[in-house]
């Protein structure tokens, strides 16, 4: 073979491999694209009772300052998901009585009785701020987070909860809060992200910048 043909042979297998890494890149980049689950104008593709939730200021509020809820309540997402990075913004206005909320992940929407849900919950409020609770199940905590570790500002804070498979870490303000492994065989490891308000308080819960990206 000449010295152009060899030449041509070159050029042609360094468009081929530029063109394969070009598709891994594509397809890496793909598998991990962001997933923005709430628009910041309104509830498309969210599931709940929309007298408790509404959208003001692009922030997804809950409750209100004059009225004490009744019972739990939760926006859900329509979609599953399984193996994931989710970060939430939220904050809470604390009126009267008990003021908690928090986060669903892995969960279902029961329907009996149809206001709750059933699954993992990143908790807020005090006392068990980034701690993982069994919401509707097992109805425990699966860990507490140790609450002088926790940073919390004033105004929005950032929720990081990443799921792979079975094991479950918990940030808040990128600060790590929690790591568990589910070791119980019976529990789904997917299902609807959900919003919580919680019932025995006057409070509004705050949550914005909800963004979802897939690990598989």
């Amino acid at each position: 073979m000449n010295t152009k043909n060899n030449l041509i042979c070159c050029f042609l297998f360094a468009c081929l491999s530029v063109s394969a890494f070009g598709q891994i890149i594509n397809t890496e980049q793909k598998s991990k694209a962001k997933i923005i689950l709430f628009n910041g104008k309104n509830l498309e593709g969210w599931d709940g009772d929309m007298k408790v939730w509404k959208v003001n200021k692009g922030a997804i509020v809950g409750g209100n300052k004059k009225e004490q809820m009744s019972q739990n309540e939760f926006l859900s997402t329509i979609s599953s998901y399984k193996n994931f990075e989710l970060e939430v913004k939220f904050k809470v206005k604390g009126y009267s009585g008990f003021i908690n909320a928090g986060v669903q992940f892995h969960s279902q929407r029961l329907t009996n009785p149809s206001n709750e849900m059933a699954g993992y919950q990143a908790d807020i409020g005090e006392g068990c701020m980034g701690s993982l609770y069994d919401e509707s199940r097992r109805d425990k905590y699966l860990v507490q987070a140790d609450q002088k570790k926790v940073a919390i500002i004033k105004g929005w804070n950032k929720y990081k909860i990443i799921c792979k498979d079975n094991t479950i870490t918990l940030s808040i303000n990128n600060r790590q809060t929690l790591f568990y492994t589910e070791l119980d065989p019976s529990i789904p490891f997917s299902g609807k992200i959900g919003l919580q308000i919680h019932g025995g308080g006057i409070l509004e819960v705050f949550y914005k910048d909800i963004i979802l990206t897939p690990l598989d």
